[in-house]
């Protein structure tokens, strides 16, 4: 299921790129996010929490979440596209609330049979999760305080940008670069451990903040350039695979600074500066990560096990390139967050790239083993 998730969430992107200028941006936000990433990063989840716990695989009724995921987005998508709908805007929330809230309790009963401790990227995992119960929650409140709408809309943005994805992504990324570079790196855990305060207290200042006080948003934002600044340290021995022409490094890289510019903009638009920091999460920040991601994870999801030429060689084909996709994403990830209109253009440009890359790799790796009957 997960290559079939990845394969919508870069369709919903693509598709979503000319919404910025052409749509409402609430629809468009909610392709992004509620059709294309909240399936993908909840089918990822049911893949690395039995990683990160040392346990058995997931049973079979968790690969239903993402499927719950995506029918509540396309509720919230349907609600904000059709007026005469707008209970399926509610129905949705709850949909994706029950989603996150069974994935966190399956979490976190896997975290107490774990032998020893658990990887400290499951926390990160929970605090996500988390996070996104409280968005949708949020979405919810706004029927029964209807005055509070746009307050609780900002919060509901805040909590699922930065909470879900931020922290999905970054606790993500500390072990998969390591992994993507052939570098292991045995401070990853330790730092995740001591980075996670930092991360969940300023996305919540944010959130807050956005909400019900501008200083407070700054504060948040200060609170994350702490674990921002500490990962990028942590690259730096990584510079040979990260300022390369191929491979998946480059894009992981892109995407960190990506969020780091976003939250800079996002900073910038409260002080009254044009600025676009939706449109710069989106560009420099989401479609690397995923695209990035994608190319390292696709050949294990495809066929899971050990790891062999045809993983490496579709690997190689995947990431090829990877490092030019990576500046032009970055590109118009800070254009975009200038409001430069051009950028999206640029932005599809580099996503329609990978996935036509991503589809050849594909049709000319060798077909899968056939089971045994």
């Amino acid at each position: 299921m997960l290559p079939a998730l990845v394969f919508l969430a870069l369709t919903a992107f693509a598709v979503a790129m000319p919404g910025f200028q052409s749509a409402g941006r609430a629809a468009t936000l909610h392709l992004l996010f509620a059709v294309g990433a909240l399936p993908l990063i909840l089918g990822a989840m049911g893949h690395f929490i039995p990683v990160l716990t040392r346990s058995r695989a997931a049973p079979p009724l968790l690969t239903a979440l993402p499927l719950l995921a995506l029918a509540a987005g396309a509720l919230a998508l349907v609600s904000l596209a059709v007026p005469a709908w707008f209970a399926a805007r509610h129905a949705g929330a709850t949909l994706g609330a029950a989603a996150a809230l069974a994935m966190l309790v399956w979490s976190r009963t896997r975290r107490r049979t774990t032998l020893g401790r658990p990887h400290p990227g499951l926390a990160w995992y929970e605090a996500a999760l988390a996070c996104l119960a409280l968005a949708l929650l949020a979405i919810l409140a706004s029927a029964v305080w209807p005055e509070q709408r746009p307050a609780l809309r900002r919060l509901h943005l805040h909590l699922n940008t930065l909470g879900f994805i931020g922290l999905t992504a970054l606790g993500t990324l500390a072990v998969l670069m390591p992994t993507a570079a052939a570098t292991p790196d045995p401070q990853a855990g330790p730092r995740l451990r001591r980075n996670l305060p930092w991360a969940a207290g300023g996305t919540l200042a944010v959130a807050v903040g956005a909400a019900a006080s501008a200083p407070l948003a700054f504060v948040g934002a200060a609170l994350w350039a702490v674990p921002l600044a500490r990962q990028a340290a942590a690259w730096r021995p990584l510079a040979g695979a990260i300022f390369a022409w191929h491979g998946a490094p480059p894009l992981l890289a892109a995407a960190l600074t990506g969020f780091a510019a976003s939250l800079v903009f996002g900073a910038a638009a409260a002080l009254a500066v044009r600025a676009d920091p939706e449109a710069a999460f989106v560009t420099g920040f989401l479609l690397p990560l995923v695209s990035g991601a994608a190319s390292q994870l696709l050949p294990t999801w495809l066929r899971p096990g050990a790891q062999g030429e045809w993983h490496a060689t579709l690997r190689a084909r995947l990431t090829r390139y990877g490092g030019v996709r990576a500046v032009l994403f970055l590109i118009a990830g800070l254009a975009a967050g200038s409001g430069q209109t051009w950028s999206l253009a640029l932005a599809a440009a580099a996503l329609i790239w990978f996935i036509v890359q991503a589809a050849v790799a594909l049709a000319r790796s060798h077909p899968l083993p056939r089971r045994p009957t």
